[in-house]
C-alpha cells in the first residue's frame, strides 16, 4: 500500500502523548500530577451547558449551514464590537469545529512548493505541522527569553521576503505565556503594512485570559491590514469548552467564500448543539467566567513565584494564557531529560520546549490549570529534580 508522500510531513502534539504517558502511570497505580495538558480545570459553566441540552430537546439534531448559524455568527459580531468597537459583519465570519481547522484551511490557501510561512518559534505545533503538509517552507520566526518571548520586529523583518505568503501570529502565546502589548502590536502592524502580498494568521485564542489589567490589543483594530487579515478565536479556553467543539474565525471578503468551500469538503458544519451553547456563552451571564479568570491569574503568581524559589530553574513572568515556560539549564539537564524525570521519578506531568520548537532545548512547559493544592505539589515535588 502506498501512501501521499505528504502524510509523512504532520507532527503532532506532544502534549497529548505526555497525558496518555501519564493517564497509563495512573492506571497502574501511581500518583500523577498533570501539568501538561493546555486544558482549563474548569467545567463549562452551567447556563452553557444548559443551553447545549436545550438544544437537544428544542429539536435542533441536523446539519447548519457550513459557515454556522446566523444567529452565532451575528452574536460573534456583537462580541468583537463590544471587545474591540469594531464593526465586523457576520457574512465574514466562519464557525468551525475549534480553532485548528483554521490553521488548516490558512496553510492550505497560502501554502505551496515555492512560499515560505512564517510561525512563532517556540509556538503551537500544529503551526509547523500543517505548513510541512501544505508544501510550504517553515521559516521559524525565534522568540526569545530575553525578549519575554515576544517578537524581535527587526528579526521579522529579515524573514520576510517575495516568497513568503503567510505570518502567523500568536498572542498570548502558547506555550510560553508571553503577552505583547497595544504599542508593540502597533509596532508590528507598522512592520506589516510595508508587505501587501503577506497576509496575516492572528491566533488569538487566549485574547480574554490576560493579567495585570491589560486588555486585547486585537490585529482586528487595525484595518490597514484587515483585508488580508484572518483571526482564529473561539470557545475553548474562555469558556471552559474544549471538547463542545466550537471555534470562530474571521476571514476578509477575498477569503470567506474559499474558507468556506473548505468547510463544506472538510466537516459540512459545525455541531448544532455546540453552535446553540455558544450564543448561551457569548450573550449569558459572564460572572463564572470572570472567576476562572481571576482564579488563573492567581496560579500564574503563585506558579511564577513558587518557580524561581528553586535552584535549577529561572521563569520570566506570563503575560497571559495559562502556562508557564521555565529554563531549567541550571539542572544540567535538557527539557526533554528534565520532563521525562519529572513524570518516570516524580510523578509530575509536564512538557518539554521542544515539542513546541527546536531552538527551546532548555524549557519545560507547565500549565497551571490544575489547582493551587496541585501546583504546590508539583512544585515541591520538582525542588528534588
Amino acid at each position: 500500500m502506498k501512501v501521499s508522500k505528504r502524510i509523512f510531513n504532520l507532527e503532532t502534539e506532544t502534549a497529548f502523548t505526555v497525558l496518555a504517558k501519564a493517564n497509563k502511570l495512573k492506571l497502574e497505580g501511581k500518583d500523577i500530577i498533570n501539568l501538561g495538558i493546555g486544558q482549563p480545570d474548569f467545567p463549562t459553566p452551567l447556563n452553557i451547558v444548559e443551553a447545549g441540552i436545550k438544544a437537544l430537546k428544542d429539536g435542533h439534531h441536523g446539519y447548519t449551514p457550513s459557515n454556522g448559524i446566523i444567529e452565532l455568527r451575528e452574536a460573534v459580531s456583537k462580541e468583537i464590537y463590544r471587545a474591540y468597537k469594531e464593526n465586523i459583519s457576520p457574512e465574514n465570519i466562519l464557525i468551525t469545529p475549534g480553532g485548528k481547522p483554521v490553521i488548516f484551511f490558512a496553510t492550505l490557501i497560502f501554502g505551496d512548493s515555492d512560499k515560505e510561512i512564517i510561525y512563532p518559534d517556540p509556538g503551537f505545533p500544529i503551526y509547523r505541522s500543517m505548513i510541512k503538509y501544505s508544501g510550504a517552507k517553515p521559516v521559524p520566526m525565534n522568540l526569545k527569553e530575553e525578549n519575554n518571548f515576544e517578537i524581535d520586529i527587526d528579526e521579522l523583518s529579515r524573514l520576510i521576503n517575495d516568497n513568503t505568503s503567510l505570518i502567523i501570529i500568536n498572542n498570548p502565546n502558547n506555550p510560553t505565556g508571553s503577552f505583547m502589548n497595544e504599542q508593540k502590536i502597533i509596532d508590528l502592524v507598522n512592520l506589516l503594512e510595508k508587505y501587501s502580498h503577506v497576509t496575516i494568521l492572528s491566533d488569538e485564542i487566549y485574547s480574554n485570559i490576560i493579567f495585570d489589567k491589560n486588555t486585547m490589543p486585537s490585529l482586528l483594530k487595525f484595518e490597514s491590514i484587515r483585508n488580508r487579515l484572518i483571526v482564529l478565536e473561539g470557545w475553548s479556553k474562555t469558556f471552559c469548552m474544549t471538547g463542545w467543539r466550537l471555534g470562530w474565525s474571521f476571514w476578509p471578503n477575498k477569503l470567506i467564500d474559499i474558507a468556506n468551500k473548505l468547510c463544506v469538503n472538510d466537516h459540512s458544519c459545525p455541531t448544532s448543539i455546540s453552535q446553540y451553547a455558544g450564543i448561551e456563552a457569548l450573550e449569558g451571564p459572564k460572572d463564572e467566567i470572570h472567576k476562572i479568570k481571576n482564579e488563573f491569574e492567581k496560579r500564574r503568581n503563585f506558579v511564577h513565584e513558587e518557580l524561581n524559589k528553586l535552584p535549577n530553574i529561572n521563569c520570566f513572568k506570563p503575560g497571559g494564557a495559562f502556562y508557564a515556560f521555565p529554563n531549567v539549564s541550571k539542572s544540567n539537564l535538557t527539557g526533554k531529560e528534565y520532563a521525562d524525570i519529572a513524570l518516570e521519578k516524580h510523578g509530575v506531568a509536564i512538557v518539554p520546549g521542544t515539542s513546541f520548537g527546536d531552538d527551546a532545548k532548555e524549557f519545560i512547559r507547565i500549565s497551571y490549570a490544575n489547582s493551587i493544592e496541585n501546583i504546590e505539589k508539583a512544585i515541591k515535588r520538582l525542588s528534588n529534580i
